[in-house]
Parts: structure tokens; C-alpha cells; sequence
């Protein structure tokens, strides 16, 4: 198989509302163009993938993402520079997110650097930048916590 990335992800959100609201700020900062807006879609492309954010059944609305069940724990997005990282993270404050730690440096590769946050839905959200070829790089190791 020849993959070249992640298409998309979608994301069910508990008070769809309220993820919009957020998604639609964060997706086009994000590089993406927002190809639908409806009430069962919000849905954007670009910066080679894609995500979008639907309503949840009837039965789970007002629920809240919890990142240990079993699912999604969490999305990152890839960003140029440690500057596009610092930039993520001044706008997901500006929209209300809760900050689960502001940019800094990580384990996970060498020149590792990210701002995680939560959405509205308690989702988490990351932007991080990692240098040249990360974990693939001649030397490097990958380090979880």
C-alpha cells in the first residue's frame, strides 16, 4: 500500500452549537476552506486533510468527550513552525478553550513542541511542531511518558 496521510477525521460532538461555533474559527486558521455548514455538518479541507464535527444521536446530546473510554484520545494538527504553534495558541484561548498546557517542549521527539487544549466538548485538541524528521531521524528515539 502507498498511504500519504490522514484523510479526515470527524468528531461527534455533545453540544453541536457550541463545537461549531469553535470549529469554525479553528479549522480555517488551521488551513482548511469550509466546504459544508449544515445542521447535521460542519466540514472543512485543506492543509492536505480534512475534519468535520456532526451532532450526536438524540440519546448521547449534552454528553462530554472523555479521552479514556475507548475511542479518540485526541487530534493533532501538524504545524510549520514553532511560531504557527505559539499563534494556535493564542487563538484557542481566544475562543474559550481550556488549556491543558501552553507551548512547550515534550518528550515525544527531538524539538518536540505543542499547546494542547480542549474544545467546548472537552475533546483535545494539539498543534505541534517537530523539526526535520522527528523519531525518524538517524539517532532519534521515541520517548511516550
Amino acid at each position: 500500500m502507498d498511504i500519504s496521510g490522514m484523510a479526515h477525521v470527524i468528531l461527534t460532538a455533545g453540544d453541536f452549537q457550541k463545537s461549531t461555533a469553535f470549529y469554525r474559527e479553528l479549522l480555517p486558521a488551521m488551513g482548511m476552506t469550509l466546504v459544508m455548514d449544515t445542521d447535521f455538518m460542519l466540514y472543512g479541507v485543506g492543509a492536505k486533510t480534512a475534519m468535520g464535527v456532526r451532532p450526536p444521536d438524540s440519546t448521547y446530546a449534552g454528553e462530554r468527550f472523555v479521552q479514556e473510554r475507548v475511542g479518540l484520545h485526541h487530534y493533532c494538527f501538524r504545524a510549520k513552525n514553532t511560531e504557527s504553534v505559539d499563534a494556535a495558541h493564542e487563538l484557542v484561548k481566544q475562543l474559550g478553550a481550556k488549556i491543558i498546557h501552553a507551548p512547550e517542549s515534550g518528550p515525544w521527539a527531538p524539538g518536540y513542541y505543542s499547546v494542547l487544549f480542549e474544545d467546548p466538548d472537552g475533546i483535545r485538541g494539539e498543534v505541534n511542531f517537530v523539526p526535520g524528521k522527528g523519531v525518524l531521524a538517524d539517532g532519534a528515539e521515541f520517548r511516550p511518558r
